[in-house]
């Protein structure tokens, strides 16, 4: 089984442009990414698919494989499913080029399933939540599964209404076939209402499969998200 962990560093960010460029530390975001994405033991490649000749450039300069994409994908599934269109695999990971905070096991976390599960199609990380301020924080995404893992549903408001709850981490899994199949679904009602792509499917009547890690990460979306990661990374 080949698995390809593919990276998208979109240039153009609603709340911080250029992110994936930005300096953490002497380093570009991206690079901090693709660095824990290689030492994870169950994939084959890495390919960061960019969107503008300045990150291919960049993404090239500290030995990485990119792939320019077209700058109109709406969105980081999209933008793999035209990396599977070049680049052949059984199993494609999604990883977001703004957390580089992930872990390596994280990404082998995922591509396990697919290994010793059968008949998964989509797969995805969850978390269990400790701090009862991202309980009620609609930017911290929940979901609740059934009893075999597979996802019921995703919001951003608190869910179970009373109980454990786990929140998602956006790192996703798709088999080949899958993925052009989600990509060719139409936006669902209850992904527009939420905001969350991964509705889509459930909304369509397909299956996410998720897995509990115990690691977490920080998505930058802001100038404050970037001063805690370099002050994280900087051991501070």
């Amino acid at each position: 089984m080949k698995i390809v962990a593919v990276i998208p560093a979109r240039w153009h960010s609603t709340r911080l442009k250029g992110k994936v460029l930005a300096d953490i530390n002497g380093k570009p975001m991206i690079q901090h990414v693709w660095e824990k994405v290689k030492q994870a033991h169950d994939i084959d490649e890495v390919v960061v698919a960019v969107d503008k000749e300045r990150v291919f450039k960049t993404v090239e300069s500290f030995g990485a494989r990119a792939l320019l994409t077209s700058p109109e994908q709406p969105s980081g599934t999209d933008r793999i499913a035209e990396v599977a269109g070049s680049i052949d695999a059984d199993v494609y990971i999604n990883v977001q080029g703004d957390e580089p905070l992930i872990h390596p096991f994280m990404v082998d976390e995922l591509a396990q399933v697919f290994e010793y599960e059968d008949n998964v199609q989509m797969a995805t990380l969850v978390k269990r939540i400790h701090n009862k301020e991202e309980i009620a924080d609609p930017n911290v995404v929940k979901v609740v599964a059934d009893r075999k893992g597979f996802a019921l549903y995703f919001s951003r408001s608190p869910i179970p209404y009373d109980g454990s709850c786990f929140k998602h981490i956006g790192m996703y899994a798709y088999t080949k076939d899958f993925l052009f199949t989600f990509t060719n679904l139409p936006k669902s009602t209850l992904e527009t209402e939420e905001k969350l792509e991964q509705l889509r499917a459930l909304e369509h009547g397909y299956k996410i499969k998720t897995v509990e890690t115990r690691h977490d990460t920080i998505g930058v979306d802001t100038e404050e998200d970037l001063e805690r990661v370099r002050e994280i990374l900087a051991g501070k």
